[in-house]
């Protein structure tokens, strides 16, 4: 991610709403895709400061009106999209009359906007019911516990929520925006990172199985990956709950847990190369990368890896956790290939209609 510069020349960053130096709102533009200084208009709304750009703007309802977004829409003649390019993608939001569920989805939104952000990057098609999309996408962000003193309850009367994909539709906890929660499971669940924006990625990858492959391409991705239908999910899951993965895990999955499934190696691999993706452009932007980077894998890896090292070293230094693998296993990359190529032909034929 790329940082940013007010009008008054003061940075900012992709969360910002406020500049902190001019007092100014901020915000998205979606013509000259930049956080921006916003101007209030005579008639409402907003203009655009970023030079070249000055589009008339409103703010997303969700940014004006529930202060958890940052984004703005185009005004065209005095009208705008209620919701922005972020938000419309949005079926079921937290309920907001429980304490903390405003700041909840707020974290939830910010982890969706830098989803977006890299699947822009990587020009991946993604739409909504009634466009042109073969697999339209959208979120719930839904609780099946409350928070009390601290710590999260059941009630009777609520359904348990799992975070997960079908059809399109990805689901939340929104308890996964609770840090403790979040960092209370990742050890329960022996995880070595369990963070929100992880959750948005491996669920993204399951939408991506379900668009590009589903139908298109199954019989290449059960040479990479496995047969998809032999075991059955269910049983694959009750199998892996039961025995936990193989001890030889990590010389043929990225994670334990993409040794479940097919569709788990799959989603959890496509996750990795949203990290990559992501975190490269971070470090591309910021001046962090010595490495040469052309667009293509081994290229990607061996960036990705240089940056890696060197944060892990860092956040040794402060007592926390590693951000990369010290090692791509040749099982992994071969996977990585096949993901590489899909999103690039992915990418094409977006292009080409």
């Amino acid at each position: 991610m790329q940082t940013f510069s007010c009008r008054c020349g003061n940075p900012l960053f992709f969360e910002n709403t406020h500049c902190l130096a001019c007092e100014s709102d901020v915000g998205w533009c979606p013509t000259c895709s930049n956080i921006v200084a916003l101007e209030p208009l005579d008639n409402g709304g907003y203009r655009c400061t970023h030079e070249g750009c000055g589009t008339a703007l409103m703010q997303c309802h969700n940014y004006s009106a529930e202060n958890v977004c940052n984004r703005m829409v185009v005004m065209a003649e005095g009208h705008a999209d209620s919701l922005c390019d972020c938000c419309r993608y949005n079926d079921v939001i937290p309920d907001l009359g429980t304490p903390g569920n405003r700041e909840r989805w707020a974290a939830l939104e910010a982890a969706k906007r830098r989803l977006f952000h890299t699947l822009d990057l990587l020009k991946l098609p993604h739409g909504t019911e009634g466009e042109n999309i073969r697999v339209p996408l959208s979120f719930s962000f839904m609780a099946d516990a409350l928070p009390d003193q601290g710590l999260w309850r059941s009630t009777a009367s609520q359904e348990k929520v799992y975070t997960g994909h079908a059809n399109g539709h990805i689901t939340i906890n929104v308890k996964e925006a609770d840090d403790v929660e979040r960092e209370r499971l990742r050890v329960d669940m022996n995880e070595s990172h369990r963070t929100l924006i992880g959750h948005f990625r491996h669920e993204i990858g399951h939408y991506y199985w379900d668009l590009l492959v589903k139908g298109q391409d199954e019989s290449t991705s059960c040479r990479v990956f496995g047969d998809h239908n032999n075991p059955t999910y269910s049983d694959a899951l009750e199998q892996y709950y039961q025995q936990g993965a193989p001890t030889d895990w990590p010389t043929r999955f990225i994670s334990a847990y993409a040794s479940m499934h097919p569709w788990e190696d799959f989603a959890e691999t496509f996750a990795f190369y949203l990290d990559m993706v992501a975190v490269l452009d971070t470090a591309l932007h910021m001046g962090l990368s010595r490495a040469e980077y052309d667009g293509t894998l081994d290229s990607m890896l061996r960036a990705f890896h240089q940056v890696g090292m060197a944060v892990n070293e860092l956040n040794r230094d402060m007592g926390l956790l590693d951000l990369a693998p010290g090692v791509i296993a040749p099982a992994v990359r071969e996977k990585l290939a096949y993901l590489h190529e899909l999103i690039q032909n992915a990418n094409a034929s977006s292009q080409a209609a």
